[in-house]
């Protein structure tokens, strides 16, 4: 199978115009990737241009510590599922589960995985090892899909991701069951192919199209 399957092409910069959103669409639909990661306001947009073909349209939402309030991040879920969202990519609030507030992680997640399928971003980057194991554990427990390493505040970098690939491995450990989408600094071919041979089911970049060409010459 392709790499591009399980590419979540993705768009979420600030600055992003109607003209690049279009241009990730057209990508997603030519390269057949799984989906088309953008920002809230885009989730429209995508769903109109991505009408007809089999690639998602996934929303990231309260990036990048999942700190807006529970009542926000219902209004904002229930919204892009309105506008056509296939699927949310929703940050946990990591400074709750740093508390160890675990409960109201768990109710405010629950809550939002009904709405749609739902990948947990638990920003594994910033978490301990026994942090990592329990974000996994209240993702499974929430009913997502999809447990999610990070978004683009990911402290770590290029250089060390066989560290990003041993998050790989607790999060499937601990989330039995789940997708598991590897997301933060992955922008070549050997990258992705590191994420994927470590147990990602979904790879979360922008540099889809870079990672697809470089495959094709390397087979």
């Amino acid at each position: 199978m392709s790499i591009a399957k399980t590419i979540d092409h993705t768009n979420i910069n600030k600055d992003a115009t109607q003209e690049d959103i279009k241009k990730l669409c057209h990508e997603a639909r030519e390269y057949g990737f799984h989906g088309v990661c953008v920002n809230p306001e885009w989730v429209s947009l995508c769903s109109k241009e991505l009408e007809g073909s089999e690639v998602k349209v996934v929303v990231l939402i309260d990036p990048p510590m999942g700190l807006s309030s529970h009542e926000e991040r219902m209004r904002v879920s229930q919204k892009a599922k309105e506008d056509g969202a296939h699927e949310l990519d929703i940050v946990m609030n990591i400074i709750d589960l740093k508390y160890e507030r675990y409960d109201k992680v768990l109710e405010d997640l629950t809550e939002i995985c009904s709405l749609l399928d739902t990948k947990v971003i638990i920003g594994s980057g910033f978490l301990t090892d026994d942090e990592i194991k329990k974000a996994s554990e209240l993702t499974k427990k929430a009913g997502a899909v999809c447990v999610k390493t990070a978004t683009f505040k990911d402290p770590l970098e290029e250089r060390e991701v066989e560290e990003k690939g041993y998050h790989l491995e607790i999060m499937k450990k601990n989330a039995p069951g789940l997708l598991i989408k590897a997301s933060g600094n992955i922008r070549n071919y050997t990258q992705a192919k590191y994420m994927v041979d470590s147990g990602a089911d979904i790879i979360g970049t922008s540099s889809g199209v870079k990672i697809v060409e470089e495959e094709k010459s390397n087979t």
